[in-house]
């Protein structure tokens, strides 16, 4: 697990320390952190410090993102790769911009297709639900737009992590192990790539180890050399092609060239003050929009109240169900953003919720394992930014030679030919990763996120009201304990969810269940910006190995 040999040398006598890196038994806190020219706050502490080095060079917010992003891939990798997803909102020379740098399906894919490959439903790993990856689009069209260092500046760090090797974080080294025999135990050749890319010693390293990977050094030098060409266009693009056409997949060259992400206009609504914005679909920020669109005008009391539990949790219900029944492709969706986000549809939805659980279904509105990070510099540049290749590891699909993990985004798909989300070729998928952004009066305020799925967009609701309704701070906002809807009456809550409020859930028909760790819960990371000050101010995760690098 997290065990680790730690030795030092003391009055001339050596002397070795072995303690487990993930056994934390008492409480500890972390304090909130200002700073003024500059600010990053990612989940592992190099890719943060990394973020911050980037500003001192002379890079913007987003030229740190990048950064940042990219180092990620190698010291988080089982959260995120080069093989996967980006989406980002950006506030820069106070605009607002959004990137959704997600891809679509094969063209050679079909329903049809994967059922006559011998599956009912999409599998979780393998070739099938490999998508077309966006992030190195996404790196190259953040950093054309905005960027003031070149990419091969940016992305310098990055490579000499994965060249030259870094200690493996504790938390990640969790995720590692468990990925690890995952895998192992499927015994298919095609997870062999992975096996010696991330497993070199039939095992996985432990917190404290040295990892290294030249061939995601190269392709990652690659990517910054050529503005990410020579993966969508060039040599990294016929090696993977050549691997998918080794092991029956559907990904071609022909779907890496047409690829292009999309520069799209973040959503948002007013919420007691404030803007909240996330970005469009296929991404599930709206369900964040419609479940405080519901909130906004019912009377909550304080924090620690059942019953102000008991309305988030139905709202985000109400919100998610709809959610999962119509965001997908937004060419393909059959109703629009306008109509979920109405008032008299929040209206409909909010005189639904009563006392005690109702069991969530969709309504009918009228017609008419990822990383998150933020950043921010001193000329008052934001940026949000989460990165996913979907679950750990996602699809366990490594190209040979060039430590591109590819993601398994596919299998949101369904088979289903009637469903908002039926599979089909050239299709973006419904997307969980969603950066987050608050703005009051036209100012920004700073950006926010949650990372881990289904969480996220009831993360984001909590964090929200933790923030504007109950006006905490943005660390204890991260601290707070977390629930989560599972399905139908069922929630969890995480250790140290107050056992009196679990109870008064239970009472109010909520079938609840108690979680072992906080793994499921998210890992978030705020940054807020005093408009009239400049002074900049962060949380971090605490469930993670996270890091606010500050200058």
């Amino acid at each position: 697990m997290g065990y680790f040999l730690f030795s030092f040398y003391l009055q001339g006598r050596s002397f070795a320390m072995n303690f487990d890196a993930l056994y934390y038994p008492y409480p500890s806190r972390r304090m909130t952190v200002f700073g003024r020219k500059g600010m990053v706050a990612a989940t592992q502490p190099l890719a943060a410090q990394v973020g911050l080095d980037i500003l001192k060079q002379g890079g913007n917010a987003v030229d740190a993102a990048i950064a940042t992003a990219a180092c990620l891939t190698v010291v988080e990798p089982n959260s995120n790769s080069i093989g996967g997803d980006t989406f980002a909102i950006v506030w820069m020379n106070k605009e607002m911009h959004g990137l959704n740098a997600s891809g679509p399906s094969p063209q050679s894919i079909s329903i049809e297709a994967v059922q006559e490959a011998g599956f009912q439903s999409i599998p979780a790993h393998g070739m099938i639900p490999v998508t077309v990856p966006g992030t190195p689009a996404a790196w190259a069209a953040l950093s054309e737009r905005f960027g003031r260092l070149p990419l091969t500046t940016v992305l310098r760090p990055a490579i000499d992590y994965a060249e030259y090797g870094y200690p493996v974080s504790p938390t990640i080294s969790r995720y590692w192990e468990d990925a690890t025999r995952q895998f192992q135990s499927m015994g298919s050749s095609e997870f062999e790539p992975w096996l010696n890319t991330f497993a070199p010693n039939g095992r996985a390293p432990r917190a404290g180890e040295m990892w290294r990977s030249k061939a995601h050094a190269n392709t990652l030098a690659s990517i910054a050399e050529t503005n990410s060409e020579s993966f969508y266009r060039g040599h990294l693009a016929d090696q993977i092609d050549a691997h998918f056409r080794k092991y029956g997949g559907f990904l071609r060259k022909e779907d890496l060239m047409s690829y292009t992400p999309e520069w799209v206009e973040p959503v948002h609504i007013h919420y007691k003050g404030y803007e909240v914005w996330e970005i469009p679909p296929n991404g599930q920020g709206l369900i964040v929009l419609m479940a405080l669109n519901i909130l906004k005008d019912m009377d909550i009391g304080s924090k620690d109240e059942v019953d102000t539990y008991h309305k988030q949790i139905e709202a985000v219900k109400l919100a998610f169900v709809d959610g999962l029944r119509y965001i997908t492709d937004p060419a393909r969706m059959s109703v629009t953003v306008d109509q979920l986000l109405s008032s008299d549809y929040a209206k409909t939805r909010r005189e639904s919720i009563s006392e005690t659980a109702l069991y969530p279904e969709a309504g009918e509105p009228s017609p008419g394992d990822t990383v998150y990070l933020a950043t921010a510099d001193a000329d008052g540049n934001m940026v949000s930014l989460i990165q996913s290749h979907a679950g750990d590891f996602g699809a366990g699909i490594v190209i040979p030679e060039t430590g591109i993990c590819m993601q398994n985004r596919g299998s949101g798909f369904s088979l289903d030919p009637h469903h908002a989300n039926a599979l089909a070729p050239g299709k973006k998928t419904y997307h969980t990763i969603i950066p987050g952004f608050l703005t009051k009066d036209g100012q920004a305020i700073g950006p926010f996120g949650v990372m881990c799925g289904m969480i996220q967009p009831q993360a984001h609701v909590q964090v929200v009201m933790n923030l504007i309704d109950f006006m905490l701070n943005p660390q204890t906002a991260l601290d707070a304990p977390r629930w989560r809807w599972i399905k139908e009456r069922i929630i969890e809550v995480e250790p140290g969810f107050p056992d009196h409020i679990a109870q008064a859930l239970a009472r109010r028909g909520h079938i609840v269940q108690r979680a072992l760790d906080s793994g499921m819960f998210g890992r978030g990371q705020i940054i807020l910006r005093d408009p009239d000050t400049g002074v900049l101010i962060g949380g971090t995760e605490p469930r993670a190995d996270s890091e606010i690098a500050v200058w």
